[in-house]
């Protein structure tokens, strides 16, 4: 009898719990598409009074929310700049996903996301072949979340495995500075250290040699990232066996030859997930540059809606739509990292 009891007391919760988020289900449903407004009809938005979504803001203002401050007349760059991105993204997925014998090979991937980077930046910033150039402090949107999420990772990737590596030195004058600069970074609030960067760095060069505010962003984002990265490579070295690098000892190798090609594969593979975890996370604290005055892509909505007294009660729909554009990127990389560990796992069996 208990347990018949228990039984019906979870199949009730179960139901309770079923009809409960088919109301929600629906009310979402009928909120978003049902009563919604999709087109850019700023009087048929104010009449629905928030009964229903007016995704029509989206459309009003799609440009200055995607492309951020980037001039009018030159957007057709950065939509470029993002339609090479989405395709580096598909040949990368494709890649992946493709048998054996169709994957591309590490240079060939390496070279294509050189090409990749260097011609979108090279397209943005302008300046060669009658392209006007455009200075960083006018770039902004989803282009300066990806250049900022892109170019802090590739930065911080070798610099926190140096200090990794720093940090596990038998030697007190190596490790020591390593351990300090780890624990003081991963001790402070990104916010903090942007702030500082932002507006107390620049009293400690000249007046005639500032450096920009996107190279000051820049440098904290990657050195941020490294603290936080070498902690993740130092517990893969941890996971190494030391008698890989005895073995490696005996067939000649010293030095650097046996961390570059024994100990650090093995290592980044066994991080991997604690990899793609950080590389999410980076991504999205690329939003908090806003707070010094660097308009990305939540700070574009901002700038987009901010001074729109029409348009500026409708701030809920904006932030979904750039929520969603952040899920769509973080769950593509969640994916891709999935992917390429079941991958390391197939070639290790």
């Amino acid at each position: 009898m208990k347990g018949a009891g228990l039984a019906a007391v979870k199949w009730a919760v179960t139901v309770l719990a079923g009809v409960l988020l088919a109301w929600l289900g629906w009310q979402v449903f009928n909120w978003a598409v049902l009563k919604a407004v999709f087109q850019p009809d700023l009087l048929a938005c104010q009449s629905l009074d928030h009964a229903g979504a007016c995704w029509g803001v989206v459309a009003e203002k799609f440009r200055p929310m995607v492309l951020g401050a980037y001039p009018h007349e030159a957007q057709w760059r950065p939509l470029t700049a993002l339609a090479l991105t989405g395709a580096f993204a598909c040949v990368a997925f494709g890649s992946v996903w493709a048998p054996r014998g169709w994957r591309l090979s590490s240079r060939a991937a390496w070279f294509l996301g050189l090409c990749w980077l260097l011609g979108s930046l090279g397209l943005m910033r302008g300046g060669f072949a009658g392209l006007e150039s455009v200075p960083v402090s006018q770039w902004g949107g989803l282009p300066l979340t990806l250049v900022l999420a892109v170019a802090s990772l590739v930065l911080s990737l070798p610099l926190g495995i140096l200090l990794a590596l720093g940090r596990r030195s038998p030697h007190a004058g190596l490790s020591l500075p390593c351990t300090v600069f780890i624990e003081t970074v991963r001790g402070v609030p990104l916010v903090t250290l942007l702030f500082m960067a932002a507006f107390m760095l620049p009293a400690l060069f000249p007046a005639d040699a500032q450096p920009s505010l996107f190279g000051r962003v820049l440098a904290t984002l990657s050195l941020f990232s490294a603290a936080y990265l070498a902690e993740l490579v130092r517990a893969g070295l941890q996971t190494v066996p030391a008698e890989q690098v005895e073995a490696a000892q005996v067939l000649g190798l010293t030095g650097w030859r046996i961390q570059l090609k024994v100990v650090l594969p093995q290592a980044l593979r066994a991080v991997l997930p604690a990899l793609v975890s950080h590389t999410i996370g980076l991504l999205k604290d690329t939003s908090l540059v806003m707070v010094v005055s660097l308009h990305e892509l939540t700070g574009s909505l901002g700038l987009a809606l901010g001074g729109d007294a029409d348009w500026r009660p409708f701030y809920f729909e904006g932030y979904l739509f750039i929520a969603a554009i952040y899920a769509l990127m973080c769950l593509g990389l969640a994916r891709l990292g999935r992917r390429i560990e079941a991958g390391w796992q197939q070639a290790v069996r």
